[in-house]
């Protein structure tokens, strides 16, 4: 398959159960479970095939996992100190400056403030821990982030705040090119893709604009599995 995704893009990759998204995701963040046997992976024009995760992330690369990982003992602070002064390459930068930093955009966000101490995605609902996730994309100000099924899980009001939330970091960082792995149409209502792909049994079948979606809503994805797009 090939996918290409330009500065300040959004692109909705779409597709059924097992037709590859989540792996792709996994592919493009550098997962050690998986292995590039052909083709390559492009940042910029730069082959980042072969790089690990954390040099992928200090790149600007940015995953939003399905599933957010709890960590105990770990603040959200402490967790996002770190990962900020990685991105940035800011040894040195002060946990006071990514409080502030946090504060302003946990406030944009409509989070509690007392959210920043508690332990990493321990004892989050489903809504919490995506939305922790916006806040690190905020913060990490990445080139390009790939959402794993960020509306996983999500009833309709988490749903309409975390596509707020998308908005309000794109926002913020234009240049930010965005892929959005999604089974369902509801939360590109909030985030208007460009251009939307639909993937099945590891190849994109379609691609289209954001009416393709709509197709998708309606009669699902075995017209795509019959004839093969």
């Amino acid at each position: 398959m090939s996918l290409s995704v330009a500065s300040g893009e959004i692109h909705a990759l779409m597709g059924p159960n097992g037709a590859g998204k989540s792996t792709l995701a996994a592919v493009i963040m550098g997962h050690p479970a998986y292995r590039i046997t052909r083709g390559r992976i492009a940042l910029s024009g730069e082959d980042i095939s072969l790089w690990p995760p954390d040099i992928r992330a200090k790149a600007g690369v940015f995953l939003a996992f399905q599933y957010p990982e709890s960590i105990d003992g770990v603040s959200v602070v402490q967790f996002l100190r770190q990962a900020v002064a990685a991105r940035k390459g800011q040894d040195d930068l002060s946990i006071l400056e990514v409080r502030i930093a946090m504060s302003e955009w946990m406030e944009r966000l409509g989070m509690d403030p007392s959210f920043a101490q508690r332990h990493l995605n321990q004892g989050f609902s489903g809504g919490e821990r995506k939305r922790n996730e916006i806040l690190q994309m905020a913060l990490l100000e990445p080139r390009v982030a790939v959402l794993d099924e960020t509306d996983s899980g999500l009833d309709i009001d988490a749903l309409r705040t975390v596509g707020r939330g998308v908005n309000l970091v794109k926002e913020s960082n234009q240049e930010m090119g965005v892929v959005v792995v999604t089974h369902y149409q509801a939360i590109l209502e909030y985030l208007q893709p460009d251009h939307v792909h639909i993937l099945v049994d590891g190849k994109v079948v379609a691609s289209g604009g954001p009416e393709l979606s709509l197709e998708v809503q309606e009669y699902g994805y075995d017209r795509w599995r019959d004839d093969g797009g």
